[in-house]
């Protein structure tokens, strides 16, 4: 039996949602909105099993390349994002990467390319609930680094930069609604953003940016873009291969950069600490 209405628990710490408790799932989880990418991003893992299924929200656990990891599907947009997240903190996850799809609003942003954000503009609602919206929504810089290191190794084309996140797909990205009807404050929305040097425009990363600043938790964000809003082209399909790799990747990175960060008793990651790493690797080579 759940515990009460304001605490939507069991005693065992089972979460209303995501159906996970302590121990479920590790510290690291990707983070996509569709469902159906997590066992996509599970079949690269040494192992992985379905953990659990309800409400929409779907997670595996596994290992890739010895690490430990998982990925829970956040659904579409700020609200169900701040649902998993919150859940997901309470049952020991305390490191995520949003594995996402994206419109870019840079023409030089190919279909298929990933883009690794570094910071989100707040057009979301879901944020705002929790802080001001002078409140910066950030990537961790750790997690942004081990990004953009996965991209590098992996050799594929991305960008980093601020993303965009809205709560609307249509209206609040510029795009017509039902027939036609665009308030005059969102006519042209993605050439103002561009404007102003915004590479993307998506719905997540802002929400879980600004909830994982506030609990001491770290968060990044790639994206595929299957979009470009200035070509006005679209490919469901693009670059998602790449994005699920490198995402991977990423969590493999970060776990090396931890354990060393933690043997040298040190908070936060440094150039010195990852150029220690750096030459450890090429010793073992």
């Amino acid at each position: 039996m759940f515990k009460s209405a304001r605490e939507p628990t069991t005693e065992e710490g089972l979460q209303y949602h995501v159906h996970l408790k302590p121990g479920d799932v590790p510290r690291y989880v990707l983070l996509p909105g569709d469902p159906g990418r997590v066992p996509l991003i599970a079949s690269v893992w040494d192992r992985s099993r379905l953990v659990a299924e309800h409400r929409g929200f779907v997670t595996y656990a596994g290992t890739y390349k010895g690490v430990e990891l998982a990925a829970t599907s956040t659904g579409i947009g700020g609200p169900s994002t701040a649902i998993v997240v919150e859940e997901l903190l309470r049952v020991g996850a305390d490191t995520f990467i949003r594995v996402g799809t994206t419109g870019a609003l840079q023409e030089y942003v190919k279909l298929g390319d990933l883009v690794i954000s570094s910071a989100a503009v707040r057009l979301d609602g879901t944020s705002r609930v929790y802080a001001d919206p002078e409140y910066p929504a950030a990537a961790s810089y750790d997690v942004l680094l081990a990004l953009i290191e996965a991209a590098e190794s992996l050799g594929v084309r991305y960008h980093v930069g601020v993303t965009a996140s809205s709560d609307s797909f249509y209206v609040g990205q510029g795009r017509p609604g039902f027939r036609g009807y665009l308030p005059d404050k969102w006519r042209g929305i993605e050439r103002r953003l561009a404007e102003l040097n915004v590479l993307n425009f998506e719905m997540e990363a802002a929400t879980l940016f600004v909830l994982a600043s506030i609990y001491g938790a770290r968060a990044g964000a790639v994206c595929a873009a299957i979009a470009n809003r200035v070509t006005d082209e679209f490919d469901p399909r693009a670059g998602i291969t790449d994005l699920v790799r490198v995402a991977n990747e990423a969590v493999r990175i970060l776990y090396e950069w931890d354990a060393v960060r933690e043997l040298r008793g040190k908070r936060y990651l440094s150039v010195r600490l990852i150029s220690e790493i750096l030459r450890r690797e090429q010793y073992k080579g």
